[in-house]
């Protein structure tokens, strides 16, 4: 990692190297002692190669490549030191943090190096005797493999670039991965006009920054030296990137491969994969700031609280769960998780904000390593679980959201049970224990359940309140990805409880097999190490390492990409043109600008999967006589659940279009105009588009529930088949009664906690879907109750065959009959598209018309600019 270096040590860390590593002391045993607090070491580093340098006195040498430092304070932390460093020119400060770049934390307990550090025998250093001037020199010898500057004749006087450089000071201040728009796009203000105080003139760059998001630099919660274990620690992702991110140890790129198409090289670590993901960004998704803004100020403003803790227990999972845990422990009541605690940083140190710093940063990380690799599933390790005192208050919430369900339901909305804090769990077999020990005080285990479907499941299976009145009269399912899946031909027919009735489907497939794949494109298993630290191996003669055993890795095959993707590229190309408003880092933190960045892999994979993996469509029997045109569309859903899935404002929609022998547009089905409303042929927005009055005032004929059916034939323009679920609020009389067979009496809604009845579902099945009793069997199994097996059917579908219960073959089939006088030309050929929108146009105008204040502005001027 280090350039050559000079290194200088205290005086209490010089007495304490000649009573623990003398070339006596070699071996891997422990040190005899440990190192003093206040001891101090600082490298000056100087650019390669070190023969440069041969002929100067050290104090008359310039560290052009800067210094890294470290203080010995063991009370402070788990590894016991304070890093640093600082370049020969500049010195970086991380508070106040900038949202330009938004780099890793310069200094600070915590840092990054303990992927090297962490492989020393003990002590976190490998300082030695060696080399030290007024002693005897035994002097190392090192294979050189840097690439010296060959006009270099004497000692460097000028600043030079090193690791660490490169690390804290990114090239491009802002970072921007494409350009935004200058200004409001103009189909966006016709669209949708500014609802609140127009702030959009020539204050733009003041705007902009009153909606930045706090600097992920802030987002940095270290391992204290002693764990309370009535409140463990969950710790901010960038405790584990040093290791699980590529290239970490400047010289080798484990978890890499190289692009076919450019060339470059691809970070397909742990880290790098994820934290670009929608799991990595899920703490600062401006969709869900914007959701959570219209629940708490229009839809549900009487219970805030309730609201809040319970969203931000799944996107900001970390400081909600921390600040519950910490709030009982203290005060023996579990805690009431607030939008306003997500803001909160730690400068200025004074602000009254600062103290609640951490629970701010483990929140904005978003579902993070540790949400995952610390979960606990199965009756065993459920009910040893239920006896820490940290999962006191997700047995609350169980309480609280599942109260009627046992086993694995009891989890959902992510409510399941966390292990020991000195515990993490991965799917490979026999992991190598001591760097991580020695880093952060945790130890790493085998657990087969992180391989299975209940871990995306307990989330992506929302159970939630119906709200009203001040009220909660009712619970629905918002969200039943995983139970789509377990109902599907791609079950896998196990839980880790066991068996589920009627066993695997035809081709059992897991989320992670999709979502995280660990196969190579030819389909070979990924082979990789799982982490880039220093190893015995690779290390030549340093001194005071750990043994080969304790900190050489092997090759594991079945490596898995945290990809984590579905097709929502909108939220990526946010991250990619606003980098500083959503106050994220573009470039990678160790493998710099070595490899594609990890926005731009993210963004691609999105679109690979919508292109290869989510649907074809085939056009058949067309017929064109005296009495028009007509043709048959067979969409065919090639994923695992339902199409669209997860939150359920997600939608898909068919264009089809006749064309004459030119490709001019004769007729068309599914037209959409610059912001993606769907219109007719005289370009007006279709039955369903709009929800409100152009100024929000009130919404239009709002218990009409306007909308377009399913359809079986398409007749008009003005008619679009929309695969997608909609729902409404409860009814205004009294004893509204809500469930999946509800008859609907309100309006439409957005609000996930609005939720009564379905309006319409006729999202794609997959393949195999199994009737609704063996349904209800399965969810029986689960520990769920019945109504999770029938509100996973369809509604408003008719008497369609392709929904039929049982019946499903993954397809839908629809006829598009033209009318003779309504084609303006002779058809030469037609063609059909499957367009997929992630924030539809109704959710959007549903977000600026009942939101305000910064989380509502942040999205409308991003969707604006974009």
């Amino acid at each position: 990692t280090h350039a050559p270096v000079v290194i200088w040590y205290s005086p209490e860390m010089y007495a304490w190297m000649e009573e623990n590593r003398s070339p006596e002391d070699e071996g891997f045993g422990p040190d005899d002692s440990p190192v003093p607090d206040g001891a101090i070491i600082v490298k000056e580093m100087f650019p390669a190669p070190a023969s440069l340098c041969r002929d100067v006195a050290v104090e008359h040498l310039y560290p052009t490549s800067g210094a890294a430092f470290m203080v010995r304070q063991a009370s402070a932390s788990a590894d016991g030191w304070f890093w640093g460093y600082q370049g020969w020119t500049e010195a970086y400060l991380d508070w106040p943090a900038s949202n330009d770049g938004n780099t890793l934390p310069v200094s600070g307990f915590g840092a990054y190096c303990v992927n090297c550090h962490a492989s020393a025998r003990d002590n976190g250093t490998f300082s030695a005797l060696d080399n030290i001037t007024g002693t005897p020199e035994s002097v190392i010898m090192f294979l050189d493999e840097s690439v010296a500057d060959i006009g270099l004749q004497n000692a460097p006087t000028q600043e030079a670039p090193s690791f660490h450089d490169a690390v804290v000071d990114p090239t491009d201040p802002a970072g921007r991965l494409a350009t935004p728009s200058l200004g409001y796009l103009p189909d966006f203000l016709a669209a949708y006009p500014y609802p609140g105080d127009d702030t959009r003139g020539s204050d733009e760059p003041q705007l902009e920054a009153r909606l930045m998001m706090p600097s992920q630099t802030y987002d940095h919660v270290y391992m204290p030296e002693h764990v309370d274990p009535a409140t463990g620690q969950l710790l901010t992702s960038d405790q584990c990137l040093g290791c699980h991110d590529a290239g970490s140890t400047g010289l080798y790129f484990d978890m890499t491969a190289v692009d076919s198409a450019t060339g470059s090289l691809v970070n397909l670590s742990p880290y790098a994969t994820w934290g670009t993901s929608p799991m990595g960004l899920a703490g600062r998704d401006p969709i869900f700031f914007s959701q959570l803004a219209s629940e708490t100020q229009t839809f549900h403003a009487d219970q805030v609280p309730l609201v809040e803790n319970t969203c931000l227990g799944c996107h900001g999972f970390m400081g909600q769960r921390q600040y519950d845990i910490d709030q009982h422990a203290e005060t023996g009541v579990c805690g009431s998780f607030s939008r306003e605690l997500v803001s909160s940083v730690p400068w200025p140190s004074d602000a009254p904000e600062a103290a609640n710093a951490d629970y701010g940063a483990l929140a904005r990380d978003g579902i993070s390593c540790m949400a995952c690799h610390r979960m606990v599933l199965g009756e065993e390790d459920t009910a040893a679980a239920a006896k820490l005192a940290e999962n006191a208050c997700a047995l609350e919430r169980q309480e609280l959201l599942n109260a009627d369900m046992t086993g694995f339901g009891r989890t959902f909305t992510g409510s399941y049970l966390l292990g020991p804090s000195d515990e993490i769990y991965g799917p490979f077999e026999n992991p190598v224990t001591t760097p991580m020990q020695n880093a952060l005080d945790i130890t790493p285990k085998h657990n087969s359940t992180i391989q299975e479907a209940e871990l995306c499941g307990t989330c992506h299976t929302v159970h939630l309140p119906v709200l009203h009145n001040g009220e909660t009269i009712a619970q629905v399912y918002e969200q039943l990805t995983y139970a789509e899946w377990a109902f599907s031909d791609y079950r896998s027919g196990t839980s880790p409880d066991g068996s589920l009735p009627h066993g695997a489907g035809g081709t059992p497939q897991t989320c992670q097999q999709c979502h995280m794949p660990s196969v190579n494109d030819d389909g070979s298993p990924t082979v990789s190490k799982i982490a880039s630290i220093q190893e015995f191996s690779r290390s030549g003669e340093t001194a005071f390492i750990a043994g080969p055993d304790a900190i050489d890795l092997s090759e594991r095959e079945g490596f898995a990409r945290h990809d984590l993707v579905g097709l929502n590229l909108f939220l990526l190309m946010m991250g990619q043109q606003f980098p500083d408003i959503m106050g994220i880092r573009t470039i990678d933190p160790m493998m710099l600008d070595l490899a594609i960045d990890p926005l731009e892999y993210t963004a691609d994979q999105i679109i690979k999967q919508a292109a290869n993996a989510t649907a074809t469509l085939k056009i058949t029997d067309v017929a064109h006589n005296d009495g028009g045109l007509e043709a048959t569309v067979t969409v065919e859903n090639l994923i695992g659940h339902k199409f669209p899935s997860g939150v359920g404002f997600r939608r898909a929609f068919l264009t089809f279009e006749v064309l004459d022998d030119l490709g001019k547009v004769l007729w068309a089905s599914g037209r959409t105009d610059g912001v993606g409303r769907l219109i007719d042929e005289n370009d007006n927005p279709i039955s369903g588009e709009i929800w409100w009055e152009e100024d929000c005032s009130s919404r239009i004929d709002g218990d009409a529930r306007a909308h377009q059916p399913h359809f079986q034939v398409i007749t008009a323009q003005n008619q679009t088949q929309i695969y997608q679920e909609l729902v409404s609020t409860p009814g205004t009389g009294e004893n509204p009664q809500c469930s999946h067979d509800a008859e609907p009496a309100g309006q439409l809604t957005t609000s996930f906690l609005s939720i009564c009845t379905e309006v319409k579902d006729n999202r794609l099945l997959p393949h195999g879907y199994l009737p609704e009793d063996e349904r209800i069997d399965i969810a029986l199994a689960l520990g769920a109750n019945k109504e999770m097996a029938v509100d996973a059917g369809s509604t408003a579908v008719g008497d369609d065959p392709d929904y039929a219960d049982g019946a499903s073959k993954g397809t839908d089939s629809l006829i598009y009959r033209v009318p003779a006088d309504a084609l303006d030309g002779t058809p030469a050929s037609v063609q059909v598209q499957l367009y997929s929108q992630a924030t539809p146009p109704f959710y959007l105008q549903d977000r600026f018309c009942t939101a305000q204040g910064d989380d509502r502005d942040r999205l409308y001027f991003m969707t604006g600019h974009l």
